[in-house]
């Protein structure tokens, strides 16, 4: 076995010449940047950036905030129009419902009316009524209590059921006077009983105009609040009507009318004129005014109580007449007081007029106010006009 010289054994490993990929990763001689030095072509040099200046970052934060306060100041105003209209709204709320104690009351007082001029009426009828027109308006009186004021009208608020109460009182206060009275002749003192009584049914009108309303709408004004209107009530629109002289005349009534008694003193009704709607013309008895027909035309009938007491149910008659059969409607007033003025209107006239009341010469419009009891002269009761009729 043949040996080898360890001397002559050589290792290379690390004598090797470098690899091509040792070669690449060498790093690269740096290159010289343009205009410092060295040779080969020269690329020209980059324009300067130019400074940062503070105006366009300025210009940016002034946008930002502008937006910002565009949007603060339409919060503010999306949130005063809410409460704006919240407010409003309240207010409103609360007049509709005053407003309906004052029509429930309009109403009453028509009635109470009615029934103290009523002919024929008997004592314990009118003692019912009486005393059915207090509990209705006791129920006015809880019912506004219920009401919730908005606050700057809590004071006003108390003002109206001041007002109520003593409509109440009045109320009750004739009906229980006229039944201890029954049908004896009534003396001085239950005159001055129901005198008394009365004049808290007009006072009741006083405090709520002058105590409740007025102060009420002022306050409205205060807070700015527009469109809402706190109703007016008068419950006695005269004050003849519960005057000393007028229980008077209703004891006289109310003695006779178990025997056939007729009302005593003035009585009556009178027309006052009609104005044609939409035109705006007055019917005159001298020369014929014409009338242009359309879908809405109204004539509107004034009546005037000529009398010294209520009337109610008074019918009012109008005849439009051109030479055919005539066109007839009759309406009535529910109840009208002493030289109260009230209007009755009459519509849905253009339809039912025929083809032959169109150009006729000889048209003509009466109108007759109904006789009252006790009623005598019945002179200004009847009126006819001439008039044209025209398509318009």
């Amino acid at each position: 076995m043949s040996t080898y010289d360890d001397d002559e054994i050589q290792f290379d490993f690390f004598d090797e010449p470098e690899t091509v990929e040792a070669t690449q990763r060498r790093r690269l001689p740096r290159l010289e940047m343009p205009g410092r030095g060295g040779g080969g072509d020269q690329r020209p040099p980059r324009p300067p950036r130019p400074p940062t200046t503070g105006l366009v970052p300025l210009a940016r934060l002034v946008g930002l905030i502008a937006i910002a306060i565009v949007v603060v100041v339409g919060l503010v105003f999306w949130v005063n129009s809410c409460q704006g209209k919240s407010k409003h709204d309240e207010y409103a709320s609360y007049a509709s419902k005053v407003q309906a104690i004052s029509k429930a009351d309009k109403k009453l007082s028509d009635e109470f009316g009615a029934q103290l001029i009523k002919a024929g009426v008997k004592v314990s009828d009118l003692e019912t009524s009486l005393a059915q027109f207090a509990q209705q308006e006791q129920q006015e009186f809880a019912q506004a209590q219920q009401i919730r004021a908005p606050g700057p009208l809590r004071a006003a608020h108390t003002q109206l059921l001041d007002a109520i109460e003593l409509r109440a009182k009045g109320l009750a206060g004739i009906g229980d006077t006229l039944a201890q009275a029954g049908s004896a002749k009534i003396s001085n003192d239950e005159v001055a009983a129901l005198t008394a009584q009365g004049n808290l049914l007009t006072a009741s009108d006083v405090v709520w105009e002058q105590l409740y309303r007025l102060p009420a709408n002022d306050a409205l004004q205060r807070q700015g609040v527009t469109g809402v209107v706190i109703p007016k009530s008068q419950f006695v629109p005269n004050p003849d009507l519960v005057s000393a002289r007028a229980f008077t005349i209703l004891q006289g009534r109310l003695s006779g009318a178990s025997t056939g008694g007729t009302p005593t003193g003035k009585h009556g009704d009178g027309l006052v004129g009609v104005h044609v709607s939409p035109q705006g013309s007055d019917l005159t008895t001298s020369t014929a005014t014409t009338v242009k027909v359309s879908s809405d035309l109204r004539f509107i009938v004034t009546v005037e109580n000529s009398g010294d007491f209520p009337e109610t149910d008074v019918p009012v008659k109008l005849t439009i007449d051109w030479g055919a059969k005539p066109l007839v409607q009759t309406q009535h007033i529910t109840a009208i007081q002493p030289t109260e003025q009230q209007t009755v209107d009459f519509t849905s006239l253009a339809k039912n007029l025929p083809p032959a009341a169109y150009g006729a010469s000889s048209v003509t419009v009466t109108v007759s106010v109904g006789k009252v009891p006790g009623e005598t002269n019945l002179a200004n009761n009847t009126v006819t006009y001439p008039i044209f009729f025209t398509l318009p």
